[in-house]
């Protein structure tokens, strides 16, 4: 990973200090809670996870006061657009096409596998039934591989599809599903390959906003350097996840 200049660091975070303070607004941050590890409501009510974590720290770090709004996926970009929040943080994939609607950062969650899950080793991946989230990545890749695609509003829905025979099998990604398949007893298996998709998971925000932008883009570089975002990375995804070099 290439290393940038704490001088440009430190100018990109000055810019970011000074459009907010010209709003003085809080910076809304929008993600789903129901993405776990990523993203989803604890016990309490609140936001948590990998990017509750994450979101926080680099706020901290920004110093910007932030807060956490929990929106349906179905319409977390539209309600970006509509400044409803400011940001997305909710294991979004950074795309081509999401790039024409909304801007990005640089990726916090390296490029990683997506994978299929099914009840049964003789699934058909290429001529049955694979459930997708809506809007996904995944589905899009489903709706052009030859498989029947049935998309569900949430995660959840698309593992349930499997359980309950809707569907033969379940696209999504990987870092996803493993604990679902660990805590199925057997129930559930990853069956076909893996598949790259994307390019790595970043913060979403109104194409409008490229101070905010490069302020969080600075700290993510930042955390990058000095290692903490490798240690969350495996805090949240265990030992064995892709991490920055």
């Amino acid at each position: 990973m290439k290393k940038i200049l704490l001088a440009s660091v430190a100018l990109s975070m000055t810019a970011g200090f000074a459009m907010a303070e010209a709003h003085g607004k809080t910076i809304r941050m929008g993600t789903e809670g129901a993405y776990p590890p990523y993203n989803f409501i604890n016990d309490a009510g609140e936001v948590d996870g990998f990017e509750r974590e994450l979101g926080d720290e680099l706020c901290k770090r920004a110093e910007l006061t932030c807060e956490w709004v929990k929106n349906d996926w179905d319409s977390i970009i539209p309600n970006l657009v509509s400044s409803n929040y400011d940001t997305i943080m909710a294991g979004m994939s950074i795309t081509d096409e999401r790039k024409e609607v909304i801007a990005f950062t640089q990726n916090y969650y390296p490029p990683t596998a997506s994978a299929y899950v099914a009840a049964s080793e003789e699934a058909d991946l290429e001529g049955g039934v694979v459930a997708g989230q809506t809007a996904t990545i995944q589905a899009g890749y489903v709706a052009e591989s030859g498989a029947t695609l049935i998309e569900f509003a949430t995660p959840e829905e698309t593992v349930a599809a499997v359980r309950n025979g809707e569907a033969d099998a379940v696209f999504a990604d990987k870092d996803y599903l493993v604990p679902i398949v660990e805590e199925s007893g057997g129930e559930l298996m990853f069956v076909g390959d893996d598949v790259p998709l994307g390019g790595g998971i970043g913060m979403g925000l109104r194409q409008s906003d490229t101070e905010l932008r490069d302020t969080f883009d600075a700290v993510i570089t930042e955390m990058k350097e000095d290692g903490s975002l490798n240690e969350m990375l495996k805090k949240w995804f265990g030992d064995d996840t892709t991490t920055y070099e």
